[in-house]
């Protein structure tokens, strides 16, 4: 094993035993399953700028970008390196050459600015992946959403049956929350879309880096300019962090009410065995512990936030180890429970089976037309606002005491209640037998009741809302698979560069 002091001139120890095995080693395991090949492709990028400002050759610069390439987890020894991964791909490097870099090579360097375009472009694929989960979601929502506009299904304030609704109207409010969210995180991409390489470990390098075309060449849409807040801001881990904690607040709540509905007081939803869950000692339940599962991971969600905010709170505003590396823990771990989040919702989204007679059923049941009758009272009787809301309360109360069903109208207790109220309007002698019937079968009348205005769960209302979601959708999935392309599309035109099979002569 080398000592430190072939690294450094300022150390002579190695890392101590015990910090190696609690910091530096599970450190160097997660950067070489999840961030060696970021690294690799910053180095070999900044192979091409050493090419360009002609301090390597072109026969150099294809050797350096070929052992680069042969770089692999396996053949990294992080006891030669301080258990440090930009020291061991350096060290690696010489040994792929079978012989000694060109003294230029790693001139005017920083690893600071290196491991935040590692951990940036590992964030970037890692983001692209969630919106293409959230998508998926979206999808799943607007599905089922288009098999059930004209479903009637209660809806529920404060616990309590409010009003009748529809499946359709209550699914396009969760796609709606979620094409929000990658509209958002769209926006999160663009700020941290902006790359560090070649800000040194603050103030810049010395020598005349390019670092737009290093951005471009990493698939970066342009340089950070500030090369402090290249190296020193982590606020895209928080504001990635934050947006999915968000998201998975809503869908908590979301998930919340499948959980409501799919048991016993309700059962209008269902989903089928492979998604079922029993009990060991009450042979007649059947659980839906996956709806549990999403809601406590959607809870990690926000836990992970607070570690990653946490993790920075108070710290000096320069490059640190607690705020690049303890700090981002949070985030993979975040990212992970978020793809396990989306990907499990889809699921029960695909499968999720509604009840249509059981839900209207229950809308029947229910005196969920009091807005209406209310309404009507005003409209048609003249009676004021706020008393026809008192009458209309009155009367639910004493139909519910007499044990009327909302179907079974009673006009000559609606009169009696409307009999001498000093409205000087037109119910004030009561309104008639004719008239105060056909107001209580409207006011029951619950295809009536879902026939509001736009953003309503009017069918056809509906329908034209998620024909705009379905069209935000795609136009959203098309923006993210273009920067998904562009992604993609770095490492092998970094490697023809290289091989000087693209473009112009860039230097040699």
């Amino acid at each position: 094993m080398e000592t430190a002091s072939t690294l450094t001139g300022r150390i002579g120890d190695s890392p101590n035993r015990l910090v190696r095995q609690e910091i530096l080693e599970p450190q160097f395991r997660m950067e070489a399953e999840q961030l060696l090949p970021w690294y690799v492709l910053a180095e070999k990028v900044l192979v091409l700028e050493y090419l360009r400002m002609g301090l390597i050759d072109r026969h150099q610069a294809e050797r350096l970008g070929g052992a680069l390439s042969g770089v692999d987890a396996a053949g990294l020894d992080p006891g030669a390196a301080m258990t440090d991964m930009a020291f061991a791909i350096e060290r690696r490097v010489p040994a792929l050459l079978g012989e000694e870099p060109p003294p230029a090579w790693h001139v005017d360097r920083s690893r600071n600015d290196l491991q935040a375009c590692a951990q940036l472009l590992r964030c970037k694929e890692r983001l692209l992946e969630t919106a293409d989960l959230i998508a998926a979601c979206a999808r799943a929502g607007q599905a089922l959403a288009s098999r059930h506009l004209t479903d009637l299904m209660p809806g529920y304030t404060h616990l309590q049956p409010a009003q009748v609704t529809t499946p359709a109207h209550y699914l396009t409010a969760l796609t709606t929350h979620l094409l929000r969210t990658l509209r958002r995180l769209r926006g999160v991409y663009a700020d941290l879309d902006l790359s560090p390489l070649g800000a040194g470990a603050m103030t810049g390098l010395e020598l005349d880096w390019d670092r737009e075309r290093m951005a471009g060449l990493l698939g970066f849409s342009g340089a950070q300019p500030h090369t402090l807040v290249a190296v020193a801001s982590r606020s895209w881990v928080l504001e990635v962090a934050a947006e999915l904690s968000t998201c998975g607040v809503t869908l908590g709540r979301f998930v919340t009410d499948l959980m409501t509905w799919s048991g016993g007081g309700h059962g209008f939803v269902d989903l089928p065995d492979e998604l079922a869950g029993i009990s060991s000692a009450m042979p007649q339940k059947r659980n839906f512990p996956v709806l549990e599962r999403i809601r406590g991971r959607a809870a990690h969600l926000t836990s992970h936030y607070l570690d990653a905010v946490l993790c920075q709170r108070a710290t000096p505003y320069g490059n640190s180890v607690e705020v690049a590396k303890e700090g981002g823990v949070a985030l993979a771990a975040l990212l992970d429970d978020a793809r396990s989040v989306f990907r499990l919702l889809a699921l029960v989204l695909e499968h999720l089976r509604f009840d249509p007679g059981r839900m209207r059923a229950l809308c029947e049941r229910e005196y969920l037309g009091g807005f209406t009758l209310a309404n009507l009272l005003t409209l048609r009787a003249g009676v004021p606002a706020r008393t026809a809301q008192v009458i209309a309360g009155r009367y639910i109360t004493a139909a519910v005491d007499r044990g009327l069903p909302p179907s079974a109208h009673d006009p000559d207790l609606l009169n009696d209640l409307l009999t001498g109220l000093p409205t000087g309007g037109a119910a004030e002698h009561g309104i008639g037998a004719r008239a105060a019937g056909e107001l209580l079968r409207d006011s029951a009348d619950l295809e009536r009741l879902v026939r509001r205005g736009p953003g309503s769960p009017q069918p056809e209302a509906v329908a034209e809302l998620a024909d705009g979601l379905s069209r935000e959708l795609a136009g959203l999935e098309r923006d993210w698979e273009r920067l998904r392309a562009v992604h993609r599309a770095a490492p092998a035109r970094v490697d023809r560069l290289l091989l000087g099979r693209e473009g112009p002569p860039i230097g040699g």
